[in-house]
């Protein structure tokens, strides 16, 4: 059967720049341009994460800079105005920290982030403790498998799962991570499980099904061109 799917640990960058709830603005500022980052988990205690500042949460400052700051709270978020005048990490951040287990998938975690519109999430343990962090890079890098690897993948885990008997008259190609899956099975209304397996395989783009039956026709009655 396919192999359980990459999780968060797997790919997130375990050596985190963080800041105290104390840390002041502009040792933010200089941590964030140091480290060639655009948000920090903020810590408190052992390391256990209590917010993130991002780049967005230290531009009302500016903003305001040079403004009537009442005239332009008229058309602003509260928030955003008292991120004006705020001076520390703690004054400063985003509050509770949207966070991830190194247990979630993939998947669940674009989902996140997708959901909360978020670039990346600390990484914490069941204690809220920090672990890593993981970035919509991070997620990105299942699709750098080469190819090789993964028609490798695709033939042990699904064609050999599915077609055991006839595996080795089933061609598999992957190029540029689209699977192209070709030949004649007995049972073609496995073609659509087949579709839905290689597709969970990390790394896979796209799937072309040419699977045909032993008369020649695709999972819907069609010759295997019409039914591609």
């Amino acid at each position: 059967m396919p192999q359980t799917p990459h999780i968060v640990s797997d790919v997130m960058t375990r050596t985190v720049v963080a800041v105290g709830r104390d840390a002041p603005f502009k040792e933010i500022v200089r941590t964030m341009e140091q480290w060639k980052v655009s948000a920090l988990p903020v810590l408190e205690g052992e390391d256990r994460v209590v917010g993130v500042v991002s780049e967005a949460d230290l531009l009302p400052k500016e903003e305001f800079r040079d403004g009537d700051r009442g005239l332009v709270a008229e058309r602003r978020r509260p928030s955003d105005v008292a991120k004006a005048g705020a001076a520390t990490a703690a004054e400063l951040m985003s509050s509770p920290a949207i966070t991830v287990h190194g247990d979630v998938t993939l998947a669940q975690a674009a989902r996140i982030m997708a959901v909360r519109h978020v670039k990346r999430l600390p990484v914490v343990d069941g204690i809220g403790m920090l672990q890593g962090i993981v970035s919509r890079a991070d997620l990105l890098k299942v699709f750098l498998r080469p190819d090789e690897d993964i028609e490798e993948e695709v033939r042990r885990t699904v064609v050999s799962y599915l077609f055991p008997g006839i595996s080795h008259a089933l061609h598999v190609n992957v190029r540029e991570g689209v699977v192209t899956l070709r030949g004649p099975i007995r049972d073609t209304s496995l073609v659509p499980v087949a579709v839905r397996l290689v597709r969970a395989v990390e790394g896979v783009v796209d799937v072309e099904p040419h699977l045909t039956g032993p008369d020649g026709t695709g999972p819907d009655g069609t010759g295997a061109e019409e039914a591609r």
